[in-house]
């Protein structure tokens, strides 16, 4: 492709820009070959306009920098010097790609985006559409999944996957958008059809510096990404919901409002039945009755948040909430692994304050008994949040077990000694393996056990290492030895 073809509007052709010939874009100087466009992406350690030597030596015919960043580059040897260089790669490798799904639908926030990107996919699967997601989970698809493990993938990584789908038919894409990914202008490439917000809380402040911060990145879905005329879905019981929504309308959205207090879909009542629940809805004028197969209050906001995106995405509204009865839970997000004794077992994601007190909720209705609670925090991460779990812990579950997860670099007795300090009564095993058995081995007729943090993870990072381990065998192995007669796995 000529360099003039793959540069967008915004930044200004250099002269002869119309003979220079590229095979590709790259932010890694290690993957720069002959003929291949390289940004220098400024980072927090590193920037990346000091690769550009080694990038020019492997081949790069072009390189993109940050204004006043770049050294002179030899003859033969392009220089495009913007503003901001990631939004940049973003734009020009999806130039590149050229295609993805015609309907692509994106939902960001700070928990359930897992379950609404799954739960969106679902939905167009059983309306006939060829439909995939694309998030923490990885990639699924029609043809099977592709495991991963980050969000929001770079974006030459993620123009290549969606070219890869719409290749291979797929039509209709839901994925996640993360704070990372949008405040690193990973997805500016992307042609939106519509948006979500679910709620926001604490996270990641290891890496935005305020809350204020965080929800800014978030809101660039709505501020930037959408165009006016485009629908924002925005879950009306979800913390920031009004922030969200005087953007959008800010923005020349079209706004499209979910659950209590929703005017598009209103949750007019959520019961429990077994464990499932009973959902009735105000939608257009009518009223829908529900039996939703999932487990936990919020998981009823994401299903409803998903149904929005179907629904913006020009699916009719009646069909899009017949749906819901089908719904299968996601990997890791409020999973039943199994029962013993009268009691259920399940596993979670939440690593995050309202996370774990949201899925401690979600498994209070199920419980006559006691609830029982194992949980840990990563090391490396956010230390501000491991007291205020502990205090969570505490306060919402009968029993705590405190243990590890993810400790890194860490020392991880500190890290348990730093959420023990606001769960007085909590008992500290280290070991998570150990941990689980004897959470699973103290259960009798009504009790809940909640395994948070690790989800659908299937490693332990120790320092560098990481270690297979995964929270759903360990519980089924536990649970098995109970069925088997043991009294302790």
């Amino acid at each position: 492709m000529r360099l003039s073809d793959v540069l967008p509007a915004e930044i200004s052709p250099p002269p002869g820009a119309d003979a220079i010939d590229v095979v590709g874009v790259t932010a890694a100087s290690a993957a720069a070959a002959p003929g291949m466009i390289f940004a220098g992406l400024p980072g927090t350690r590193v920037d990346g306009a000091a690769f550009i030597p080694d990038a020019v030596a492997r081949g790069a015919r072009v390189v993109i920098a940050a204004r006043g960043k770049a050294a002179a580059v030899p003859d033969g040897v392009t220089l495009i010097e913007v503003d901001n260089p990631r939004r940049a790669l973003a734009l020009i490798a999806a130039k590149f790609s050229g295609r993805q799904p015609a309907c692509a639908v994106a939902v960001t926030g700070t928990s359930g985006k897992t379950s609404v990107a799954d739960f969106t996919r679902q939905i167009f699967t059983s309306l006939g559409r060829s439909a995939a997601s694309l998030g923490t989970i990885g990639v699924i698809k029609p043809l099977g999944a592709i495991y991963g493990s980050l969000t929001t993938p770079d974006p030459v990584t993620l123009h290549a996957t969606l070219a890869s789908l719409a290749d291979e038919g797929v039509t209709h894409l839901a994925f996640e958008a993360s704070s990372h990914g949008l405040d690193q202008h990973r997805l500016d490439g992307v042609t939106l059809t519509a948006a979500a917000f679910t709620n926001l809380g604490r996270d990641h402040m290891d890496y935005h510096p305020t809350v204020e911060a965080y929800l800014a990145a978030k809101l660039r879905l709505f501020t930037e990404l959408l165009q006016p005329g485009q629908t924002a879905v925005i879950n009306t019981d979800g913390a920031f919901a009004s922030d969200v929504i005087a953007a959008a309308r800010a923005r020349g959205l079209k706004i499209m409002t979910v659950g209590r207090d929703g005017e598009t879909l209103k949750r007019l009542s959520l019961a429990t039945e077994g464990f499932a629940q009973l959902m009735r809805i105000s939608a257009g004028g009518r009223i829908y009755d529900i039996r939703l197969p999932l487990v936990g209050e919020y998981q009823a906001e994401n299903a409803l948040t998903a149904a929005g995106l179907a629904i913006a995405a020009g699916e009719d509204a009646g069909r899009v909430l017949a749906t819901l009865e089908t719904l299968r839970g996601v990997p890791g997000r409020l999973e039943i692994v199994g029962e013993a004794r009268g009691a259920l077992a399940i596993v979670d994601y939440a690593h995050k304050p309202e996370a774990l007190d949201a899925a401690l909720s979600a498994c209070r209705p199920f419980v006559t008994g006691k609830l029982i609670c194992v949980f840990g925090c990563g090391g490396d991460r956010d230390k501000g949040k491991r007291p205020i779990m502990g205090a969570i812990a505490a306060k919402n579950a009968d029993v705590v077990i405190v243990t590890d997860d993810n400790p890194r670099s860490e020392v991880a007795s500190i890290i348990r000694s730093e959420i023990l300090s606001s769960a007085p009564g909590a008992i500290e095993i280290g070991d998570r393996a150990e941990a689980i058995r004897q959470a699973i081995a103290m259960l009798a007729n009504g009790d809940v056990v909640l395994v948070a943090g690790k989800g659908h993870e299937t490693g332990q990072i120790i320092g560098t290492t990481v270690v297979p381990f995964s929270d759903h065998d360990e519980i089924a192995r536990a649970l098995s030895a109970i069925e088997q007669g043991q009294s302790h796995p």
